[in-house]
Formats: C-alpha cells, sequence, structure tokens
C-alpha cells in the first residue's frame, strides 16, 4: 500500500553511514522530505560536510574516521548535544550505540565492513549501499547480519529492483538459490557513456568524458566504473551473494534509457521488470519504508517523452572488466576482493591523469592475478588480501 510521509514520520529514525558521499547526501535527502529524525551521521574526513549535515538534522551522533578531523568537528559542535565519535574505532562505535529503526550503510570500500556489523547488532534494518565489501566478503558480511537478527534491503537500484521482482515471484525470495520458480536474473545496465564505441576509439578518453554519465547522478568513482562496466561486473558479484545464485544464471542486459532497473525471468518465461525514473532516492527510500511504500521524490516515468526502450548486449571485447568480473566470480576465494581493491587505486589514479582509461584494466588484472588466491578465508584475510592489492596497485602506478 501507498501511505503518505506522516505514517513513516512518527517514531522513525535513521542513520547515515558514510553521510556526505553521492548515497548519504541523497539519504538526507530522502529524509528531509519524508520528516525523519537523524540518530548518528559519519564520514570519513569531510568535516565542513559532516558539520553542515549536523547543524541542519541536528543527530544525536556524528563521527569522522580522521581523528584529527574529529576533533575539529567537536570543538565546532561543542554548543550542541551531539556526540562526536574519531577514528576508525570511533565509526564503529559509533555505529554499535546507533538508535534506529534503518541505517544506511554508504560507506566505500572494506571500511565499511566492521560498521556495518556492528550496526546490525544496533538496528533491526540495514540499508545496503556499499559494493566492495559484500563483493569481496560478502558472504561472511551477510551471515553476520543475518546472526545479528537485522534484515538487509539492498540500496543499488538494480539490486532493489530484483529484491522487487522477486517479491512478486512465489516460492522465490531473496537468498533461495535452487529454488524452481526463478530461471535467472536479467541484470540492467545503461552501457555508460560508451557504449557502441570501439576499443580505439577509447584509447584517448580523458576523465572529463568518462564522467559524463548519461542518466545517473552518482560519485566519480561509481561513474568510471559505469564507463568501464566494471560497475556492472561489480554488480553481477552482487547479485550472486544478495540473491545466492550462480553467475552463469545472470545475465547482463543493457538498457539504455535506464528505465528497467533490472528482471527476473521465471521458470515458465514469464519476466517481472521494475520500472522507474533513473534516481537512487527511489531505491533508497523504499529501503526505508519496506514492505509500503510512499510517495518520493523521484517524479514519474514519462512514457511519451520516452517513446521507446531499447536492448543490446555488452561488448565484453571493448569493456574487459566485465568479463574480468565473471572470472574472479567462478574463481571465488580473494579474486573479488583483490580486483575491487586495485580498481578504486586505478580508477583515483585515471582521475588524476596518472593512467590511461585501458590502463585501468591492465592494473586490475595484473594486481589480482598476483594477489588473489581461490580457497575459502576468513574475514582479517580477506581484509589483508584487500590491502595487499591496494599496496601492490600503488607502487605499479606510483612507484616506491
Amino acid at each position: 500500500m501507498c501511505n503518505d510521509e506522516k505514517s513513516f514520520r512518527d517514531n522513525k529514525r535513521i542513520s547515515v553511514l558514510g553521510s556526505t558521499g553521492s548515497i548519504g547526501t541523497q539519504t538526507l535527502e530522502v529524509a528531509e522530505h519524508m520528516g525523519l529524525a537523524i540518530d548518528t551521521l559519519t564520514a570519513g574526513s569531510d568535516v565542513k560536510g559532516l558539520y553542515g549535515q549536523c547543524r541542519k538534522f541536528s543527530p544525536r551522533a556524528a563521527a569522522l574516521s580522521d581523528e584529527n578531523a574529529a576533533h575539529e568537528l567537536k570543538a565546532l559542535l561543542s554548543d550542541t548535544d551531539i556526540k562526536v565519535y574519531g577514528g576508525k574505532d570511533g565509526v564503529v562505535d559509533a555505529a554499535g550505540g546507533m538508535v534506529s529503526d534503518t541505517a544506511i550503510v554508504a560507506i566505500s570500500g572494506m571500511a565499511a565492513a566492521e560498521p556495518m556489523i556492528a550496526a546490525a547488532h544496533a538496528v533491526p534494518r540495514i540499508g545496503m549501499a556499499n559494493k566492495e565489501a559484500i563483493i569481496a566478503a560478502g558472504d561472511l558480511l551477510l551471515s553476520s547480519i543475518k546472526d545479528a537478527g537485522a534484515e538487509l534491503i539492498p540500496i543499488d537500484s538494480e539490486h532493489s529492483a530484483i529484491f522487487q521482482c522477486l517479491k512478486c515471484a512465489p516460492g522465490s525470495g531473496a537468498g533461495c538459490a535452487g529454488k524452481r520458480t526463478l530461471k535467472r536474473i536479467l541484470l540492467t545496465a545503461s552501457g555508460g557513456p560508451f557504449y557502441g564505441k570501439t576499443r580505439k576509439e577509447l584509447e584517448g578518453v580523458t576523465p572529463a568524458t568518462a564522467l559524463a554519465h548519461p542518466t545517473w547522478r552518482m560519485g566519480r568513482k561509481i561513474t568510471i566504473d559505469s564507463a568501464t562496466l566494471m560497475n556492472k561486473g561489480f554488480e553481477v558479484i552482487e547479485a550472486m551473494r544478495l540473491f545466492g545464485v550462480p553467475a552463469d544464471k545472470i545475465k547482463v542486459v543493457v538498457q539504455r534509457e535506464s528505465i528497467i532497473h533490472s528482471m527476473v525471468e521465471l521458470c515458465d518465461g514469464a519476466i517481472i521488470a521494475q520500472l522507474a525514473p533513473p534516481d537512487m532516492r527511489c531505491a533508497i527510500q523504499y529501503a526505508i519504508t519496506y514492505p509500503d511504500r510512499s510517495p518520493s521524490l523521484s517524479g514519474e516515468v514519462d512514457f511519451d517523452a520516452l517513446g521507446a526502450i531499447t536492448f543490446g548486449s555488452p561488448d565484453m571485447e571493448t569493456f574487459p572488466l566485465l568479463a574480468l568480473a565473471y572470472d574472479s566470480a567462478a574463481k571465488g576465494g580473494t579474486y573479488p576482493a583483490a580486483m575491487s581493491a586495485a580498481d578504486e587505486v586505478a580508477v583515483g589514479a585515471f582521475l588524476l591523469g596518472k593512467i590511461s582509461f585501458y590502463g585501468i584494466y591492465d592494473i586490475v588484472l595484473s594486481v589480482r592475478d598476483k594477489i588473489a588466491r581461490t580457497g575459502d578465508f576468513s574475514l582479517d584475510e580477506i581484509f589483508e588480501a584487500d590491502t595487499a592489492a591496494r599496496e601492490l596497485a600503488r607502487e605499479m602506478i606510483y612507484g616506491k
């Protein structure tokens, strides 16, 4: 059923881990729209951003993983009752002390893992926007969240769509691998700014060109990952973890208009799709209101203006990082972790003009193959692989 905002406003509190990033700021837009109270906000070192959010939303607690930045924030907020935490342990403590109905996890990288687990022990629902930690250590993290008794709702637009579609398919809910109802997941992709281009045409791509995404408003790192299709590779692995299906049951379908956010095909040939405007606030809000719905900031799909919805196939030769992600998923072990960590460093170097567009692939492949191992590993061992991959990638790009 669709409720007005007031039905969710009364006694509803949320927390946002990673509040100054793209997903974090959009979450606060949703919270303001719905009139939700804010319990805890965390960030990395963005004192100015978090200070402004604290003044606007008056959270009970705030944290910065940079201790010096946290000291500065504490001084700036000395006239308030906001409790300020500092350092990586401080972020974990803040997450573990949250008093809210939902925690939106928008911290990027493996830095999200420990706060995520702490949050799962403190709140009944996790809205998951982090990719990297789920890709690198998804099974371990998902087990920890489940053991803590928290419910997990995905926020990536594609995984939110899959989650919603599966709720319409009897006998095939999230985590139901092998159920006879679900045949395969059809994971949609915009194709990024370079869809249809050849490898030769992309050799001189600049960061500014790669950041010009045709439909989505996202952070810089994920926008570059969309341009290389690495992001879609991450989402394949993410879907495997979240919904318990093997990679060969996940097909990437290019849908340029970004209106169909993903689909599920059932055993009888029926396909269920979720359509919505290309606006992350729709998925963020659903993670907060599920299983109910409320009018959102996202607007409506204008079918008259849209005219047509088109489909295509990804070109894995021109965009080899998507193929590399499928290969990493098949190998398992620390392959996804090493790939994800190396990609983060390589994308950062590309944005600084230190390596070329295809240099991202070269670095990720080389680092992954040097660092990764197959087998079963503990969370600490996955952290070690992540760190080793980052260090090697930096050494290869910047020297010792």
